[in-house]
Order: structure tokens, then C-alpha cells, then sequence
């Protein structure tokens, strides 16, 4: 069983080779469905991409396909990716129905014939698709590292008679801490840092 109990990570973890961009798609970083601290995952997902791509890494960006009426539905202005990507054999788009970035996509070969070992994961939202995709990650035995400054939520709202409520911030982090010790969730994007897998 998995402890819940996460250990402090290293001041300086071993680098990764994939970074996994998990939704930054512009209905949840633009405008007013931003999630709450959207300037700040930004800032640090565009600086994760650089570094990502300079070193070697595997870039794949992870693109929800919501359904018809969503932000996020396919084709419309919501859906676009937020980061230009640069396409080629190290950097790809794959779209997902489901909140796992893993259910019914190809990520899982992509990983695997690249020669990953270990991801770094960030986007939105914390406890849906960042934490679903991590998680199965760490499930297919891979070095998991979520910087806690490099995921974003919205606030859960208040529900009478249950709580007040949720700040974004603090669902974030719980999200984090329930992927348990095997996963590396103090670390900060700043302190994460890249190297080209071994397939590449």
C-alpha cells in the first residue's frame, strides 16, 4: 500500500528526461476561467519548456478534448494550447478524452520507445488530469517529480452544510501529497532539471 506520507525531497533531483504539459490550454490560463494563480504557472511552465527543450528532454503536451459546450471543447478558441509548441521527434501534441493522459492515448508507447525514466509533470488541473496522469505514471514504474509550483486548481467552491470554501492553493497541494512518497511533490520548477532519454 502506498504511504501518504511524503518525504522531503532532494535539494537538487536527479534530472528527468520527458517533461509532460498537462492541459495549459488557454480557457484555463486566459480570460476569466483562469484558474486563480494562472501568471505563475505560466511563468514556470514556459520556463520548464525551455530548459526541457534545451537539454534534450522529451516535451509532450497533453491537450483535453472536453465535451460539446465546454471550455475546452475541441476547435474553439478555449482549446488552443497556451505554449507555442515546436514539433519534431522531441516534442509532440497528444490530444486525450479522459482526465489520465494515459487512458486510450498513445503516451504510454511514446515513453516507452523514447526510453523515458523519469517525468516531470505539470498544468491543470492539480487533482484531475495532473494527478490522474502522474499517478499512472508512477503505476508504469517511471520517476515521477510534480514541482508544487508548476500545477494549478480553481478554488472548490463553498458547499452549505459541508465547508466553506476550498482556496485553490490548498487543493493543489493535497492533491500532490495523495500521489504519496514515491512521488517527488516539494521540489520547485526552478530546481528541476533535464537530460535527453536514452532512446534519443
Amino acid at each position: 500500500m502506498t504511504s501518504y506520507a511524503p518525504l522531503p525531497s532532494p535539494p537538487h533531483p536527479q534530472p528527468v528526461d520527458a517533461l509532460i504539459v498537462v492541459d495549459v490550454q488557454a480557457a484555463f490560463v486566459t480570460g476569466d476561467g483562469a484558474v486563480p494563480a494562472a501568471a505563475r504557472l505560466v511563468d514556470r511552465t514556459t520556463d520548464l519548456l525551455a530548459r526541457a527543450r534545451r537539454d534534450g528532454a522529451l516535451v509532450v503536451h497533453l491537450q483535453n478534448d472536453g465535451l460539446p459546450g465546454a471550455e475546452d471543447e475541441p476547435h474553439t478558441p478555449g482549446w488552443e494550447l497556451h505554449h507555442p509548441v515546436e514539433p519534431g521527434p522531441r516534442e509532440l501534441v497528444i490530444r486525450k478524452p479522459h482526465d489520465d493522459g494515459f487512458e486510450e492515448t498513445p503516451l504510454g508507447g511514446v515513453l516507452t520507445d523514447a526510453g523515458v525514466r523519469a517525468v516531470a509533470v505539470c498544468g491543470v488541473m492539480s487533482e484531475m488530469c495532473v494527478q490522474a496522469t502522474a499517478r499512472t505514471a508512477l503505476a508504469h514504474g517511471y520517476r515521477v517529480v510534480v514541482p508544487h509550483d508548476a500545477h494549478a486548481t480553481q478554488d472548490v467552491p463553498a458547499a452549505p452544510g459541508i465547508s466553506e470554501v476550498v482556496p485553490a492553493a490548498t487543493v493543489s497541494r493535497v492533491a500532490a501529497y495523495a500521489l504519496g512518497s514515491d512521488a517527488e511533490v516539494t521540489v520547485r520548477a526552478s530546481e528541476v532539471s533535464f537530460t535527453a532519454p536514452a532512446a534519443g
